[in-house]
């Protein structure tokens, strides 16, 4: 699963009650005209925007009047999480996204105190195995009170249901059962990560995520902050510095392939053969 994480330097989360459709921003009881608006101005910003709602029965009903919205920023080192609630969502429009994506979130809300955030995806209109393994999942966490838990649109990857991202450190698993992601998430209450469910951390890219897992397998190290890295491109691939805060450094070579056999992308999709990111060396250099 390694390098296989929606990729997202900072996370822009909007309470939206009622029913989703497959896409979101503009299937939804939010305005589409906003949806579409939101969406353009994210892109190439480094911010990544989802809906959320409470787990349980949705309704089609119109939206509360103040709807819960939550900022975070992932990169190690520099992670935070904002919340505010909002009664316009139209008043997105005036955040600096591109402020927001290199993290600096110019004091919007107030800083988050709570449990760490649990994003399952549930969306059974863009891929039915979210909603028939997510919300099962979504509604466990929340009912044994270990974390904020919300469902959310799309976490890419739906081959991997159900899958969880966690703020604030970013990290998106898969494969999950509910006793797996409940470890999960008492790992994130620490500070730490858990390597072996983990797809990467959405502030990388998908090589630098590869890369950063391959070195956590070798030394063990589970703290979320203490990996930095830097991502340069070679004429067959990748070479991905990775940087501990202690000094120690590795060079990690990474290659993409393809995934055999062949297989499907989500429930019921035709056989592919998706790309998968595979480490080829790894050297330490400091």
């Amino acid at each position: 699963m390694g390098g296989t994480a929606t990729t997202g330097t900072t996370w822009l989360l909007l309470e939206q009650s009622g029913p989703w459709g497959a896409k979101a921003l503009t299937q939804s009881h939010l305005d589409p005209e906003l949806g579409r608006a939101l969406d353009a101005r994210s892109r190439g910003t480094g911010l990544r925007i989802a809906l959320i709602r409470r787990p349980g029965r949705h309704a089609d009903l119109p939206p509360t009047p103040r709807r819960q919205i939550y900022l975070g920023h992932t990169r190690p080192g520099q992670s935070w999480v904002r919340e505010t609630p909002l009664a316009r969502p139209a008043e997105l429009l005036d955040l600096d996204f591109a402020a927001l994506g290199a993290g600096d979130h110019g004091g919007v809300g107030t800083a988050y105190q709570g449990d760490p955030l649990a994003l399952v995806c549930t969306n059974g209109r863009r891929d039915r195995c979210c909603a028939l393994l997510g919300r099962p999942l979504a509604a466990e966490l929340a009912a044994s009170g270990q974390a904020a838990v919300w469902e959310t649109t799309h976490l890419g990857g739906h081959r991997f249901s159900p899958t969880m991202l966690v703020l604030p450190y970013g990290y998106a698993y898969g494969r999950l059962s509910p006793q797996t992601a409940k470890e999960v998430l008492a790992a994130a209450q620490d500070g730490r990560m858990v390597g072996e469910w983990c797809r990467g951390r959405s502030a990388w890219e998908p090589p630098g995520q590869a890369a950063e897992l391959a070195v956590r397998r070798l030394t063990g190290e589970d703290r979320a902050e203490v990996l930095t890295l830097r991502q340069q491109t070679e004429p067959d691939g990748w070479t991905v510095t990775v940087s501990h805060q202690d000094g120690r450094s590795w060079r990690v070579g990474v290659t993409a392939g393809a995934s055999e056999p062949p297989r499907s992308q989500s429930c019921g999709a035709e056989l592919v053969t998706p790309a998968r990111y595979d480490i080829q060396a790894i050297t330490r250099t400091g």
